[in-house]
C-alpha cells in the first residue's frame, strides 16, 4: 500500500482542528490564533481553499469578538471541509469521529 501524503495533511489538520476544540476555554487568544493561523497556511501550501477561507474568517472574527461560540462554530466547519477533501474510502481518526461538541448541546 502507498503512502498518500495528502491524507497525511488532512489528518494533521484534523487533529489541529480537534486539538483546538478540545482545548476550548483553556487556550489564550494569542495561542489560537497562532493554531488558526497555521492551519490557514497548511491549507493555502495544499489548495484547500475552503479550510483555508475558514481559517482566515475565524482569525478575522477573534480579531473583532475574542474567544466565544463562534470558534466552536468555525471549527465545526473546518472538520467538515477536511473531511470532504478525504476519500471515502479512508477511516477518520478515532477522535474526528466522536460527535462534535455544537451537536452535544442539541
Amino acid at each position: 500500500m502507498r503512502h498518500d501524503p495528502m491524507l497525511a495533511i488532512l489528518a494533521d489538520l484534523m487533529r489541529r482542528v480537534d486539538g483546538i476544540a478540545g482545548e476550548r476555554g483553556h487556550v489564550s487568544v494569542v495561542r489560537l490564533h497562532d493554531e488558526v493561523d497555521q492551519i490557514r497556511h497548511i491549507a493555502r501550501a495544499f489548495h484547500l481553499d475552503a479550510v483555508e477561507g475558514l481559517a482566515g474568517t475565524l482569525e478575522s472574527a477573534l480579531s473583532l469578538h475574542g474567544l466565544g461560540p463562534v470558534v466552536l462554530s468555525y471549527l465545526d466547519l473546518m472538520r467538515d471541509a477536511i473531511a470532504t477533501e478525504m476519500p471515502v474510502a479512508t477511516m477518520m481518526p478515532p477522535v474526528a469521529r466522536t460527535p462534535s461538541p455544537i451537536a452535544l448541546r442539541a
